[in-house]
């Protein structure tokens, strides 16, 4: 087609083999010359352009990615540096300042909401709070990769939300909110998106278990002038809820225990193969240096941690159970005797 354009003879264009003007001849057919080629490129560059069309997101992040200097991080941590290009806002000057992605993966009444305010005190990290509370967003793995993937473009806003030099974003997830029953899939996407899961347990699971009952039984009764709190930021408020003294199936009670104990150590086996580190609430109260390790675990600067929220049940367990008796028979000589005692104090 375009090559035929260029087929013409001399005589076409009325022009006789003539000694008279060779120059000017040659000048004519170099500008024709150039012409069919500038046309024959153009006709290329269009074929080409319609055959693989660039998709415009993925190469905005290309280009994002290619200007920015080389983090000096070991290379074992390149997977976990991630530059988001979020579609709400945009992280201007903070773009090239490289974002870890994390979850705090444990279960209700844990400690967990008390260490996510830490870690929100922090000028570079933001915990989103526990998202998959919300039956909908884990109503299947399509629903959760799709919330997981806002959360980690930085387009999930939420009250802990920081600015555009945001260095360490995630979010709380219980166990019991599809983690357990979708974990291959999550596992892949942990691994895929350079997610970091920090575990955070109970080693009391006596007490646990009086939060677990009292925080149910308080839903319901709602002590704070009508009010359910599952946190409180006052010890007048704290002494109000603690008065109520759960009774415990004692006949259910190691049964229970060792369950949920069986449920932990099952979230660590599934998730072995992540990037994870394990801590426990009571080692955190008692130690805080227990907060350096977690921050350089996400690789973001130290800085002094505080929290608002204030502990709610304290001092003996033998004050904080209706039917105490019966529990210390229940846990006599079993694997669960220790959880009897006084580990820690805040």
């Amino acid at each position: 087609m375009a090559e035929d354009l260029c087929l013409f003879s001399k005589d076409s264009f009325g022009l006789k083999s003539s000694k008279k003007n060779p120059l000017l001849l040659r000048m004519i057919l170099l500008v024709f010359a150039t012409v069919c080629g500038v046309y024959i490129l153009t006709i290329c560059l269009k074929q080409i352009g319609s055959a693989s069309p660039l998709k415009s997101g993925a190469f905005n992040v290309r280009v994002i990615e290619s200007s920015c200097p080389v983090a000096s991080v070991d290379p074992w941590e390149i997977p976990y540096l991630h530059y988001p290009n979020p579609k709400t806002f945009s992280r201007s000057e903070c773009a090239c300042n490289p974002v870890r992605n994390f979850a705090i993966l444990s279960m209700q009444r844990s400690g967990s909401g008390w260490f996510e305010t830490l870690l929100n005190n922090h000028t570079n990290i933001s915990s989103n709070g526990e998202i998959f509370s919300v039956k909908i967003r884990k109503t299947n793995v399509s629903t959760i990769v799709e919330t997981l993937d806002q959360i980690y473009n930085l387009d999930w806003l939420s009250s802990a939300s920081k600015n555009e030099c945001t260095a360490a974003v995630g979010l709380k997830w219980m166990l019991n909110q599809g983690l357990m029953q979708h974990h291959k899939e999550i596992v892949d996407y942990f691994k895929r998106n350079g997610v970091s899961a920090i575990f955070l347990f109970r080693r009391n699971l006596l007490r646990r278990m009086i939060s677990v009952l009292a925080n149910s039984y308080d839903q319901k009764a709602k002590l704070l002038n009508g009010t359910h709190k599952s946190h409180v930021h006052s010890p007048h408020e704290a002494a109000i809820l603690a008065k109520y003294k759960p009774t415990i199936n004692s006949s259910l009670l190691v049964a229970d225990l060792k369950q949920v104990e069986d449920m932990a150590k099952q979230a660590l086996q599934y998730f072995n193969g992540t990037r994870h580190i394990v801590l426990y609430y009571e080692d955190v109260v008692r130690n805080r240096t227990k907060l350096v390790d977690v921050l350089n675990f996400l690789r973001v600067p130290q800085m002094e941690l505080k929290s608002r929220q204030v502990k709610i049940h304290r001092g003996s367990l033998r004050n904080q159970i209706e039917n105490w008796n019966d529990v210390q028979k229940s846990l006599k000589g079993t694997d669960y005797e220790s959880f009897l005692l006084d580990d820690y104090r805040k």
